[in-house]
Formats: C-alpha cells, sequence, structure tokens
C-alpha cells in the first residue's frame, strides 16, 4: 500500500478533509453520507483531525476559533447540492472539473446524469493514493483522472488532451485551493480557468477573508497549518470583485446565512458591513 511521504504538505490536507468526512458520516444527523471517506483519509487523517480539534475545542477554555467540523460539513452539503443542481437539465453542462481533485469521492457517491463526464486534476501523487484508497470501487459517472499540477504553465493542454473540451459549458469546482497559494497565483489560476471556459459555465470555491490570514482569533488554527508546512497565504474581503475580475459573475455567503446554514453553523454571522473579522465565504457563479 502506497504511503503519504509521497504527498506534499498541502496534498496531506486531502487526509484531513476525508476524515472530516469519515467523522461526518459517523454522525447520526449527518449532512451528507460518504462512505469512502474513511478509506481516503487512511492513518495520516485521523491523526491531523485530532490536532486541529484539539486546537479548536481546547478542554479549559471557551472555544475561540470557528469549528472546523461544522465549515466541511456545510461546505461538502452545499457543493453536493449545487453540483447536482447545475449538471440537472437538458441543457446542463456534460464536462465537470474537479481542480483541485484532493480527495472528492463525489463521483463514486452521487448520483450524476447520464451525459456527465467528471475530470478529476490533481498531482499524480494524489490521484495515485486515491485510486489505491478506493481500490474496485466503480464511479457513478464517466470518470477521467487527469494528473496535473495547477501551478505548472501546461496543465490546460493536458486537460484538453485528456477530453475536456474549452468551448462547450462546464462546471468548475475549485475546492480548498485558494487560501493555499499566494495572491498572485490565486488570480492567474482564476484567469486560466476562465480562457478556457465557454460563457455560462458554472463555477464555484470556497475562500477566507483577508483578516482570517492574521486575525488574533485565528491564531490556533493558523498555527496548525503552518505548522504542517501549509500556511494559509491568501484571502479575499470582496470575493465577488475577484472572480468579477476575471469574468464570472459570482456571489459570496458565509456559513450560517440561510442558503448555508443547514441548522448546523454554530456561530454568530458578522454582516459584511463589519470590518476586520476574520470570515469564509462560499462562491458560485457562472462565466460571462
Amino acid at each position: 500500500m502506497r504511503g503519504t511521504t509521497e504527498l506534499d504538505a498541502v496534498e496531506r490536507t486531502a487526509l484531513l478533509t476525508a476524515a472530516l468526512r469519515a467523522a461526518e458520516s459517523r454522525r447520526p444527523d449527518h449532512l451528507y453520507d460518504d462512505p469512502y471517506a474513511e478509506a481516503l483519509a487512511g492513518e495520516d487523517g485521523p491523526a491531523l483531525l485530532a490536532e486541529v480539534r484539539a486546537a479548536t475545542f481546547p478542554k479549559d477554555t471557551a472555544r475561540t476559533l470557528p469549528s472546523t467540523p461544522d465549515y466541511n460539513a456545510i461546505r461538502t452539503r452545499l457543493l453536493d447540492d449545487w453540483i447536482t443542481a447545475v449538471v440537472s437539465g437538458d441543457d446542463a453542462p456534460a464536462q465537470v472539473v474537479l481542480a483541485p481533485a484532493g480527495m472528492d469521492s463525489r463521483p463514486y457517491r452521487l448520483d450524476w446524469p447520464a451525459h456527465v463526464r467528471v475530470f478529476e486534476v490533481d498531482r499524480p501523487a494524489v490521484l495515485d493514493w486515491k485510486e489505491e484508497r478506493l481500490g474496485d470501487a466503480e464511479p457513478r459517472v464517466r470518470r477521467t483522472a487527469v494528473r496535473a499540477d495547477l501551478v505548472e504553465p501546461d496543465w490546460e493542454d493536458t486537460l484538453i488532451a485528456a477530453g475536456y473540451d474549452p468551448a462547450a459549458p462546464s462546471v468548475w469546482l475549485l475546492e480548498g485551493l485558494l487560501y493555499y497559494i499566494p495572491g498572485p497565483d490565486a488570480e492567474r489560476i482564476l484567469a486560466r480557468v476562465a480562457a478556457i471556459t465557454a460563457p455560462g459555465s458554472p463555477v464555484a470555491a470556497d475562500i477566507v477573508n483577508a483578516a482570517a490570514l492574521t486575525a488574533p482569533s485565528m491564531r490556533g488554527l493558523l498555527d496548525v497549518f503552518a505548522g504542517w508546512g501549509c500556511p494559509w497565504l491568501f484571502g479575499s474581503d470582496e470575493p465577488e470583485a475577484l472572480f468579477a475580475r476575471h469574468g464570472f459573475a459570482a456571489t459570496a455567503v458565509q456559513p450560517g446565512e440561510p442558503d448555508a446554514d443547514f441548522g448546523r453553523w454554530p456561530d454568530p454571522v458578522p454582516p459584511r458591513s463589519e470590518t476586520g473579522v476574520r470570515r469564509v465565504f462560499f462562491v458560485r457563479g457562472v462565466r460571462e
């Protein structure tokens, strides 16, 4: 069995995400069920989750950090619902791109229309680990693994060579990506996605705001990720403007707002007019 030593620091956070999804699936009130998450998390995922839990829920003091388990549960459910909706209908896009794919098991656990093809883009070490852990599991959609690095200069060529048609509508999911890369790289990735995306194509992502990178109330969580070698590097207070710069008309919501709560978010939701507070956004938009 392949080890996780071939995964870099950011890639190993995909194991954390899988562990979070496994833990959520075990809850009687789970927001979704991911039967593959435990296998994808491996042995390292639960250990990473234990570190996050220890920082988030200290034994002797009140919680000040946002609840990563609740955030992850809401994110997964919201994006499950979103992607299911945007691929439904006779005129819906037939191409879905998960970039990066990480330990996303949606091709294996969601119900997909027959016309859809899913491209999973990620570095070879990630996709090799994933496919080995999934073993004989059969995807429920036509799935194509695209072994490419999103910060390298030619990943678009690799995607197109795998069968992606940039002239046809597509669905793009940029989940758990933008805060791990420097701002200029985040801008470049959005520009490059826009360059190979037809008008009318839906896009979704999650992103933190600038205050979340430095706020004292975030220090414990920031220290955990920095200690793993993958500090959060980029945030935007105006995600709608960020996506608009690259040709996407987008809206952003925070966990706990009406369509991003699911009865789960435990903290107050600061209004957008309040400055200097940490935030995370779920962004959904369309290529103009």
